[in-house]
């Protein structure tokens, strides 16, 4: 029994219209698409360390209620990639921590 994708499904083949660049890597994008969803789409699961244990974070709830997903985006940090809308060109890195290296004492 073979399964089918909904692309299958509907015969649709999606083509990427820009890219943006996550950590030095081109990644396509699709209009409408969020960080997120652009970052899944190259198989890229996780874009964020946590403060303590640097344990590897990507999307959780995919809703914006939860902020597994920071992700800095053309510098600036704590930006939630499931709710941020891709851009192209937009250059997007993984976040350490709170994302405000610069700010420690």
């Amino acid at each position: 029994m073979s399964r089918s994708t909904p692309r299958d499904l509907v015969g649709g083949a999606a083509e990427a219209e820009y890219t943006l660049t996550f950590d030095g890597r081109e990644i396509p994008v699709l209009a409408g698409q969020t960080v997120a969803a652009a970052l899944w789409g190259a198989g890229v699961l996780a874009w964020r360390t946590t403060r303590e244990g640097g344990a590897p974070r990507g999307a959780f709830c995919g809703i914006g209620s939860c902020y597994d997903c920071l992700v800095t985006v053309d510098g600036r940090p704590n930006r939630r990639a499931c709710l941020v809308p891709a851009r192209p060109g937009a250059v997007v890195t993984t976040q350490e921590g709170t994302g405000r290296a610069d700010l420690a004492v």
